[in-house]
């Protein structure tokens, strides 16, 4: 023979194999998971804690250019970024309870709010609350 030896007892039948079911595929009660993630809710909750702590460091970092670029940013405007950058950081440290997530889009509600002090506070309201929606849309797919 001019090609490799076959036994010749084996069959090609893709359907004699047993099947494998991947790996992390069931819970232990037997039901399916609907993601492929080892823990969906720690998974969640570090998207929601990323997401605040983001928008925290970006409201901090744009009270300067915004002070610079855009004009008149009062005393009470500055103290107003600085209080909803700190209640995101709060936030995101409190990710385990479920009043968190309601608690983070009311932020987002105040952050929009924040467009009357100044433009541009209402322009990073709207980004930050899309990104926001996302979240939930994201951890309304994972955890059901």
């Amino acid at each position: 023979m001019t090609g490799p030896e076959r036994d010749p007892h084996t069959t090609d039948d893709p359907t004699d194999r047993p099947v494998e079911q991947p790996v992390g595929e069931q819970h232990t009660t037997g039901q399916p998971r609907r993601s492929g993630l080892r823990n969906p809710e720690r998974a969640v909750r570090g998207l929601g804690a990323g997401t605040l702590s983001l928008e925290a460091l970006v409201l901090l970092l744009a009270i300067q250019p915004i002070r610079v670029v855009g004009g008149d940013l009062g005393g009470a405007a500055i103290g107003a970024v600085v209080a909803l950058a700190v209640a995101a950081v709060v936030l995101a440290g409190m990710m385990r309870r479920s009043w968190a997530w309601n608690a983070g889009t009311v932020l987002q509600g105040l952050l929009l709010l924040g467009g009357l002090l100044h433009w541009s506070l209402l322009g990073l309201g709207i980004i930050f609350a899309l990104v926001w929606a996302y979240a939930l849309h994201v951890r309304r797919v994972i955890l059901g």
